[in-house]
């Protein structure tokens, strides 16, 4: 079947899922292909739950009318997407970086939202896979779209970019984040810079923090909008706060590193006009959640929970910031940095020895990375168990404590273990 046929039956509902344990009505489901899973067998049981009708790439299970057999169905997915991309008279915000895209995703949309029907990636979903679902979620009604692209090769952002077609991008920072797969901080500027190529070779407009000297020399020669130089930092005692316009805005984000992700959404609110007094508010009632530098009251002690990622860039970041926290009885629980290749010996030690150099009362390290670090005051743990058997909640009291790691050491864990 051509895609522009397919497009057609899309069109008729607006819909589409690749999960039949959250199928809905009238959806088109797309049988992907896994390691350990094969949509393919669940067409059947797609269309029992009400699918409008299934694609999938293996004829044997091409069973009835409402099943259409294609080549490839992530393929499929993909150009169904880009197609549907390009029928939307509406513009698309890109964003990738190594860290905070998320976290400024959901910024630009809060901000955006107060004016016109936006539609962002959800959660994470920013992948070969997410993509595509996020443009096929726009439907008529959108007004703006907000696609978030992750990458840990080279190569997947320019994909990402191909489908999803931006009219605007804006790369959040250039870190040390998957430099197993990219190889260095070179590696994942160059891998990264796919964004801003595509951009550039379309005659697109590119967001640019003017203080990343790195983003300024990579987009001379294109069409740029500048962040937002009418913006003031003013501090982040302990939440960031800034002026806009003689207008004070009062975030719910740590750290001063969270400062460019407000002045992005600023600045695209304020380019798509937006209300000051609209975005004021759109900024000050966003809370971060999913793990993501969110402040929470156990017993009593204030914790830091900031467990969904990490990598030296990060972590060092959030070191820092801690560090010049005002307050007494400081404590940092860190969980190892992965995807980190030849480099994770180096940057696990480096960033144990910036935790126990730091006025932090009491810091510990958590997984097999962190584990093989030289270390004199801090307290390591080679699993996770080993500090579980090892902490007694009840005389860990009146502290404010900073757990970071990365998403697959599941830090938040060790909240349990605080009354």
């Amino acid at each position: 079947m051509k895609i522009e046929d397919l497009y057609k039956l899309y069109q008729k509902h607006f819909l589409v899922d690749t999960d039949t344990r959250k199928i809905r009505k009238n959806t088109i489901f797309f049988a992907l292909k896994g390691d350990n899973f094969n949509g393919n067998k669940f067409a059947e049981e797609a269309l029992n739950k009400g699918a409008f009708c299934c694609v999938v790439d293996e004829e044997k299970y091409r069973t009835n009318e409402h099943i259409i057999l294609v080549d490839n169905v992530l393929e499929t997915l993909q150009k169904l997407a880009n197609y549907h991309r390009k029928q939307l008279a509406i513009p698309v915000i890109g964003l990738t970086g190594s860290n905070g895209k998320t976290t400024t995703k959901e910024l630009i949309n809060a901000v955006l939202s107060k004016k016109y029907k936006t539609n962002a990636t959800s959660g994470n979903l920013n992948n070969h896979i997410g993509v595509p679902l996020t443009l096929l979620s726009m439907n008529p009604d959108t007004e703006i779209g907000i696609v978030e692209m992750g990458a840990n090769h080279h190569g997947e952002i320019k994909l990402l970019s191909n489908i999803a077609a931006p009219s605007i991008g804006y790369i959040t920072n250039f870190g040390k984040a998957h430099l197993e797969g990219f190889g260095s901080v070179e590696g994942v500027i160059e891998a990264k810079s796919e964004l801003y190529d595509f951009l550039i070779a379309n005659n697109k407009q590119i967001l640019v923090n003017q203080k990343d000297k790195i983003q300024v020399a990579k987009t001379e020669n294109a069409d740029r909008i500048f962040l937002n130089n009418t913006l003031e930092f003013i501090n982040a005692e302990p939440f960031v706060k800034l002026s806009y316009e003689n207008i004070i805005i009062q975030s719910n984000l740590i750290g001063s590193y969270n400062y460019p992700n407000i002045a992005a959404a600023i600045t695209l609110g304020s380019y798509f006009n937006v209300d000051i007094r609209e975005i004021k508010e759109a900024i000050e009632h966003y809370v971060s959640d999913n793990n993501r530098s969110q402040i929470l009251k156990k017993g009593t002690n204030e914790i830091i929970l900031d467990a969904y990622n990490a990598n030296p860039t990060s972590m060092k970041a959030a070191l820092d910031n801690f560090n010049d926290y005002e307050t007494n009885n400081k404590m940092v629980i860190l969980g190892d940095m992965f995807e980190l290749g030849g480099d994770s010996e180096k940057e696990h030690q480096f960033i144990a020895s910036l935790a126990e150099k730091a006025s932090f009362s009491k810091v510990i390290l958590i997984g097999e990375n962190f584990y093989k670090s030289k270390v004199e005051r801090a307290l390591k743990f080679k699993q996770f168990k080993d500090f579980e058997d090892y902490i007694e909640p009840d005389k860990i009291v009146n502290m404010t404590i900073l757990i970071k790691g990365s998403r697959g050491m599941a830090l938040e864990r060790s909240l349990d273990f605080f009354n």
